[in-house]
């Protein structure tokens, strides 16, 4: 069995992210986990992410506010905070830091 090559969940990061970057680095049949890159983005308008999966995120570089439906106030979330987030909860990405890069790690299971 060959060692897969090493990488860093906080390098590879392009210049520009005009649109929010999610890079799937592990699938199988019960967990997929995710590096999500952004820089200023947010949920579309009226948009709620309503999953079928569990999704423990964590931020590990920059900040972002996650709403959740029939919530008043966002939950803000800094370097290294993280959230688990049942399945069909439904939540929104309300706000990243606009002037630094947001760098995100997603559990879905």
């Amino acid at each position: 069995m060959k060692v897969e090559t090493k990488n860093n969940l906080l390098g590879n990061i392009p210049k520009e992210i005009p649109m929010e970057i999610i890079e799937t680095i592990l699938d199988s049949d019960k967990v997929r986990i995710e590096r999500i890159i952004s820089k200023g983005q947010s949920s579309p308008e009226n948009f709620w992410y309503d999953q079928d999966d569990n999704e423990w995120v964590m931020v590990l570089q920059g900040q972002a506010k996650l709403m959740f439906e029939n919530e008043e106030k966002p939950v803000l979330l800094l370097q290294g905070d993280y959230i688990n987030i049942p399945a069909h909860l439904k939540h929104r990405v309300e706000w990243t830091t606009p002037n630094e890069v947001t760098i995100w790690l997603a559990v879905f299971y």
